[in-house]
């Protein structure tokens, strides 16, 4: 609520004041803000049901809110740099002292959420959040530095300096999302995971031969899913087989699988006698 209420501070600061530099700093405090937003109501709507039209259910609001967030940050901060390249040859007329209060107050509410966040070191999700408001805090620090540089020197292109320094920022963070949220969309395979590694822990169990036709997204974050058909000589009459395929998906992160048995020598073309599946 501090961060977001801040953020509506600094847009408004930022067209009373003409300064590039706040609005430079509120979008990268929009990365922080939106994450929020996005997580509490992909989880809303997360928790809606599957039914015949979506089988997987809205789990991937998630991903698709964030990729849309990306694309709105890119342009914005686009535009940021856009208008700094204008504002290096014709100087806007910044409100210095305007600028400076809404950037020290800034940092009192970065300083506090730090404060409020500090315990949380123990939890990733808390430690990711501090380290955000960390960055946050730098960006109003540097408004601040350009602040003081114009009420001292009246150097007006420090403002441009310090947005395109934030904005150079923000533009890393926000392809990284954009980069992974489209991976996911496309059913890319997850951050991380080893599909070689997975191949061979699969091949080594007991009656397996080979292993085709293997395929592993993600639904939305940290949400694995795995299809593949395992070739044996003979299909198994008991879930032993089954059991000890999920174990080995489990061990790369997958808890949600489907496993298909194919007798050797079997192919496509062929009708193969019988196949035995496997959903968790």
């Amino acid at each position: 609520m501090l961060t977001g209420g801040y953020l509506v501070a600094e847009v408004v600061g930022s067209l009373i004041t003409d300064s590039l530099a706040l609005l430079s700093d509120a979008a990268h405090m929009m990365t922080d803000v939106m994450g929020l937003v996005i997580a509490l109501v992909a989880t809303k709507i997360g928790e809606r049901p599957a039914d015949f039209k979506r089988t997987f259910g809205y789990r991937r609001f998630e991903i698709l809110a964030a990729a849309l967030n990306a694309s709105a940050l890119f342009i914005v901060a686009f535009y940021i740099l856009y208008e700094a390249w204008q504002r290096f040859f014709h100087p806007a007329e910044i409100a210095s002292t305007g600028m400076l209060v809404i950037a020290v107050l800034g940092l009192v509410v970065n300083l506090i959420s730090m404060k409020v966040l500090q315990g949380g070191h123990d939890n990733l999700n808390l430690k990711a959040a501090y380290a955000e408001v960390m960055a946050d805090m730098l960006g109003s620090a540097a408004v601040i530095l350009a602040a003081i540089i114009i009420k001292l020197t009246g150097w007006q292109q420090v403002d441009p300096v310090m947005a395109v320094l934030i904005g150079l920022w923000v533009l890393p963070r926000t392809w990284a999302l954009l980069s992974e949220s489209v991976h996911i969309l496309l059913d890319g395979v997850p951050s991380g995971m080893e599909m070689q590694s997975l191949m061979d822990d699969l091949k080594t169990l007991p009656g397996v031969e080979d292993v085709h036709e293997l395929h592993v997204w993600a639904i939305t974050s940290g949400q694995n899913s795995l299809t593949a058909h395992l070739v044996v000589k003979q299909l198994p009459t008991d879930n032993h087989l089954l059991e000890k395929a999920q174990h080995v998906a489990e061990q790369h992160n997958i808890h949600h699988t489907n496993f298909q048995f194919e007798l050797s020598g079997c192919n496509h073309s062929n009708n193969c006698a019988g196949s035995v599946k496997h959903r968790h």
